[in-house]
């Protein structure tokens, strides 16, 4: 499978973003998808994270202001960002998660840029 990141961009705080991953060589209905991010000099960080059934999980720092969706017809997840901060600033990664819990394929990244 292969992921690729799209829709990142540089806005001012307190406005929105949508990201977009979709996925060829495979099809993304069966499983889980998550969304991460990486600051600069940070740790990659879990954001988001559909089930395969629709079901969401976010991190406390973007609970209320991000919604992960996805629409298997287009084999493509969503992350819609609002009320964005600064410190939202970063590269945003999609993952496939296995039946296992590991997050197997990544896509590329797409940076996020947040201004004050």
């Amino acid at each position: 499978v292969q992921l690729q990141a799209s829709g990142g961009g540089q806005v001012q705080a307190g406005g929105s973003l949508r990201l977009s991953c979709a996925a060829s060589g495979g099809t993304l209905s069966r499983y889980d998808m998550g969304w991460f991010r990486q600051a600069p000099g940070k740790e990659r960080e879990f954001v988001a994270r559909i089930t395969w059934s629709g079901i969401t999980y976010y991190a406390d720092s973007v609970k209320g202001r991000f919604t992960v969706s996805r629409d298997n017809a287009r084999n493509t997840v969503y992350l819609q960002m609002n009320s964005l901060k600064p410190e939202d600033t970063a590269v945003y990664y999609c993952a496939v998660r296995d039946d296992v819990g590991q997050y197997d394929y990544w896509g590329q990244g797409t940076q996020v840029t947040v201004s004050s």
